[in-house]
């Protein structure tokens, strides 16, 4: 596994001499480090371009940005969820950028979710504008060729546990998407052409042609 890279918080220009780069730390996969929720909100404030997911325990998760080929996936993928969205008007997309905080003081976020409308406008705004403590209805997470089986699953377990009520861990290296549902044991369906959004994204049909292949 690669090692990861953080920046140091930036400072004033004024005080770095020009064409002198910042010092860069590299951390080792098996070295953990671990970060309030209040510092937590700081460090990703200044590292705007640095994807930053947090452990319930604190430990920070840096992560890669995603092959070319997953770009264009993940496109796809928060694409549909976006024009079904844009119809029904039932909730709020979210790409995966959008982060959110979970009871258990997580900081995650998914390749695409949704949060049913009356649950996102019940959250303060001053909340939405952070990493809002919302558990989306819907997650989904689809698997690039770096990203380990064990610990995508062990991600959707998390979502489920925390309050997700309907996700996906969708692979295309095997052709194969898990349903995870609150209460049941994950679903695997084999090279799918489509999935159901069932009863928590009523009407929607994901297309998966060109995500699965």
């Amino acid at each position: 596994m690669p090692t990861s890279t953080i920046d140091r918080q930036p400072v004033p220009a004024e005080t770095v001499p020009e064409q002198s780069p910042l010092p860069r730390l590299l951390v080792p996969a098996d070295v953990r480090l671990y970060v309030d929720l209040d510092d937590f909100e700081r460090l990703c404030a200044v590292n705007d371009d640095v994807r930053l997911e947090r452990d319930a325990d604190g430990g920070l998760i840096v992560i890669s940005p995603a092959f070319s080929d997953t770009s264009r996936r993940n496109n796809l993928l928060s694409g549909r969820l976006l024009i079904w969205n844009e119809a029904a008007r039932l909730g709020v997309a979210f790409d995966s950028s959008g982060g959110f905080t979970f009871p258990d003081g997580s900081v995650l976020s998914p390749d695409a979710s949704w949060v049913r409308l009356d649950r996102w406008r019940a959250a303060a705004p001053e909340d939405r504008d952070g990493f809002a403590r919302v558990v989306p209805d819907f997650a989904a997470e689809l698997r690039s060729q770096s990203d380990s089986l064990v610990e995508t699953r062990a991600k959707m377990q998390a979502y489920r546990a925390r309050g997700v009520r309907l996700g996906w861990l969708i692979d295309p290296k095997t052709k194969t998407v898990e349903v995870y549902r609150p209460g049941r044991e994950p679903e695997t369906l084999t090279n799918p052409s489509t999935l159901s959004g069932e009863d928590v994204l009523p009407g929607f049909t994901l297309d998966l042609t060109d995500i699965l292949t």
